[in-house]
């Protein structure tokens, strides 16, 4: 068996929390590999609407083995709240949730380090969520942070010992902080999670590929906010992209088999950062109102524009991608015309290749096809779907050079149209 990996190929908020869930059953274990609570996967399903942040959305199909990887970083108090919600409404998550002793803690600090670091910025700013994500993989990558395994010997000695690193950075940053609650609420919820399986999770996926179990692994944010391959400073602090999955996992390359990416019918974009078709006008208001493009954990609006197949390009070249999932098709049910940007006008000159800086002189090249002026919410096959929006999958398909193999039509798990089976 191999490790499929499911991601997003834009600035993240595609759906993939979704379509986790409508997979699930096909797999054996479901399991996280980078990102941590500053992004939210939303399911629907059977009048209920769920937001996880950091557990593995394959969490509500019966009985499978989640398991969050060393490449998330964790905040105990958040995951604590996310549970305990979760166990209230009868998921109870302890015989199904497995937690890797490389994953790391996000402390109290963290959190304030982050504001201090986005105050100083000022107009410059990135518009962290302000979770503590960056601090934590800063700390992770200088050799200074703290892991969940680090729970089980000499915790409080380690933990002072960083704690005193970061007021001495705040120190220097003369900004005010108050994290005694805070930090009361921090240790009560590591006993908490000392409440689930904290194990050696490289052995057990690799474990579980010798006993011929199948695994889906699960990607946060979207490939545009890839710290290396994303729209640098503006992105995540993590590889959102197939090959994080490895290395957040503890898999080698060979495991990799499907890569499943997941992309909007349109496109949106959340906090700052550049945005090459993002609409100012009517219709980027239209887009999210129809699209209730509002984060899912900040409760920020989404910035949105037609669909980049510049930037998707580049997403899947980079992740290798081999089956495409086109979601909130139903957003643009209502549209006399919809747009394609399919290159970029760059001082006069037409590029299809995603560019080293995007962050201004960027004219869209747009093509128009027909809107569907159809309602697709309520379309369970797709035989049903309407010519105009079979002539737009053929157009994404014959661009992208990928198949189309599912398309979402609203937000709940039956809303979901698989064009073909393997």
């Amino acid at each position: 068996m191999k490790v499929d990996v499911l991601l997003g190929l834009q600035w993240g908020d595609e759906g993939k929390g979704k379509v986790v869930d409508v997979l699930t059953p096909k797999y054996d274990v479901v399991t996280r590999f980078q990102g941590g609570p500053n992004a939210g996967h939303t399911l629907e399903f059977a009048g209920q609407k769920y937001v996880l942040r950091s557990i593995p959305s394959g969490i509500f199909q019966g009985g499978k083995l989640n398991i969050i990887g060393n490449g998330v970083v964790l905040d105990p108090i958040l995951f604590r709240q996310e549970a305990e919600s979760l166990a209230a409404s009868g998921h109870d998550l302890t015989q199904q949730l497995c937690i890797s002793k490389k994953a790391h803690l996000i402390m109290p600090t963290h959190r304030v380090l982050d504001a201090a670091y986005e105050a100083a910025k000022g107009a410059a700013k990135v518009g962290t969520t302000g979770k503590g994500i960056g601090p934590t993989y800063t700390d992770k990558v200088s050799r200074n942070g703290l892991r969940v395994g680090d729970l089980l010997c000499n915790f409080n000695e380690k933990y002072a010992i960083a704690k005193a690193k970061h007021e001495t950075i705040l120190c220097g940053l003369d900004y005010p902080y108050d994290i005694v609650d805070l930090e009361k609420e921090w240790f009560e919820a590591l006993e908490y999670l000392k409440r689930f399986r904290l194990i050696d999770s490289e052995h057990l996926l690799n474990y579980l590929l010798k006993e011929d179990k199948s695994i889906l692994a699960e990607g946060a944010q979207g490939t545009m906010l890839d710290v290396d391959f994303g729209s640098y400073p503006f992105v995540t602090s993590s590889n959102t992209i197939c090959a994080g999955a490895c290395v957040g996992l503890g898999v080698a390359p060979q495991n990799i088999g499907e890569v499943f990416g997941i992309f909007k019918a349109y496109c949106t974009r959340v906090g700052a950062g550049p945005f090459p078709t993002e609409l100012f006008d009517e219709t980027g208001e239209r887009l999210c109102t129809l699209g209730h493009e509002y984060g899912a954990v900040t409760g920020r609006k989404r910035r949105c524009g037609w669909i980049d197949l510049v930037a998707l390009k580049y997403a899947i070249m980079v992740n290798g991608v081999t089956q495409l999932i086109m979601m909130k098709s139903d957003v643009l049910d209502g549209f006399d015309m919809v747009k394609a940007c399919i290159a970029y006008r760059i001082n006069g000159q037409e590029t299809e290749e995603f560019p080293f800086d995007i962050t201004e002189g960027i004219e869209p090249v747009y093509v128009e096809l027909p809107g569907w002026k159809t309602d697709m919410t309520r379309m369970t096959s797709e035989e049903e779907f309407p010519e105009e929006f079979n002539a737009y999958v053929d157009f994404l398909e014959e661009e992208l050079g990928i198949p189309v193999k599912i398309v979402s039509v609203g937000p709940d798990r039956e809303q979901t149209i698989v064009r073909y089976e393997e």
